[in-house]
């Protein structure tokens, strides 16, 4: 799927407000600002019509703008803060560029500054998936989880501990081989795809028919320092190869 006469917005979410690691956005990372590789991935993509990074923050636009991207508008701070979600800073996205210029894409994929490690052959392999699975409201990247929660524990209020997923069939799935267990996928950030419907019409970045795409790669979704120098490590370990 060379071309896929598709109109596919990117979007490169990017707070100033971070607390675990302070202006994180725009830390160094292998030569870069943090921001300019998700800014990159989409620029390098070519299925990714159009790059907006949407902050609310000066200084992250003006390295948003310098590396490549649009920034038409400012996030207000009111969907900025450390509990916003992903769904209302995609409807402001949405609703300004089509209320502004008239301009409703036919895709929107988001691309997470604190995940700097991607193929660009995967990110459009997504896009390609997903393009293909018009039923699916949205697509998001998942892996094998680490750890399953079949043998997670809920503290209860009596002060003993009851047990977070039940499996049908078994009384005591904690007590089981891992093996003999459901295979449990957690989300990991590498990449999500949704439709402008859905946010218009379903209030959701995912709606109801949410397509998965495995990754089997190593990752990183940056949070704390430690991580970031993980990254910097793998990225530089990439480089040599």
């Amino acid at each position: 799927m060379k071309d896929l006469k598709l109109e596919v917005l990117a979007l490169v979410p990017a707070r100033g407000g971070s607390k675990s690691i302070p202006r994180k956005n725009v830390r160094h990372l292998n030569g870069k600002p943090l921001i300019a590789h998700s800014i990159e991935h989409g620029l390098r993509s070519k299925h990714i019509t159009r790059v907006v990074c949407t902050t609310d923050d000066s200084e992250i636009a003006d390295v948003a703008r310098q590396h490549g991207a649009e920034v038409p508008f400012m996030r207000p701070p009111e969907i900025s803060g450390d509990f916003s979600v992903d769904f209302e800073f995609h409807l402001h996205a949405l609703e300004w560029l089509r209320d502004n210029e008239g301009y409703v894409p036919d895709l929107v994929v988001q691309l997470r500054p604190t995940n700097p490690i991607r193929r660009i052959e995967v990110i459009d392999r997504a896009i390609e998936l997903f393009a293909r699975t018009t039923e699916a409201d949205s697509l998001r990247a998942v892996k094998l989880a680490c750890d399953t929660p079949y043998k997670m524990w809920r503290m209860g209020e009596s002060g003993f501990l009851s047990q977070l997923l039940h499996l049908e069939g078994e009384s005591e799935p904690y007590n089981m081989p891992r093996q003999k267990l459901p295979p449990i996928f957690q989300q990991d950030g590498y990449i999500d795809i949704t439709r402008p419907r859905v946010v218009f019409e379903m209030n959701s970045t995912t709606g109801r028919k949410i397509l998965p795409f495995m990754i089997d790669e190593e990752t990183v979704d940056i949070d704390y320092e430690e991580e970031l120098m993980a990254a910097e490590s793998m990225l530089s370990k990439a480089r040599k190869e």
